[in-house]
């Protein structure tokens, strides 16, 4: 079983920047890891999903150009550097680890096909 262990969240204001970092145990090659989000009232929604082998990237629209989705094997960890922060990015954040197969690139962003998660971390930005 996969463990996953997210830190760095926290409360900014609108326009600042935060990093999380999610330690990945047993770093799992040549398989998706993720970041998705979940406020209150509503569902969880897939953020950003990184590609552990080659690296591909895929983002939700809304965090296109302010959010970077990166990992390190060498460090076991995927991070999201977050920038330019608005009120509708506050929620509990989760990395995910995906098992090692072949997905549908409409399916990358679905917490569904992702079966282990992390605790979560609060990231809360205020106006």
């Amino acid at each position: 079983q996969v463990q996953l262990v997210e830190s760095g969240g926290g409360s900014v204001q609108t326009g600042g920047s935060l990093r999380l970092s999610c330690v990945v145990s047993p770093y799992t090659y040549d398989t998706w890891m993720g970041w998705f989000r979940q406020a209150p009232g509503k569902e969880r929604e897939g953020v950003a999903t990184i590609y552990s082998g080659l690296g591909a990237t895929f983002y939700t629209d809304s965090v296109k150009g302010r959010f970077t989705i990166t990992h390190d094997s060498a460090r076991s960890a995927i991070y999201l550097q977050m920038n330019r922060l608005k009120p509708d990015d506050t929620a509990v954040y989760y990395c995910a680890a995906a098992p090692p197969g072949t997905y549908e690139q409409k399916r990358l962003l679905e917490p569904d096909i992702y079966n282990s998660w992390g605790q979560g971390t609060q990231v809360t930005v205020s106006s």
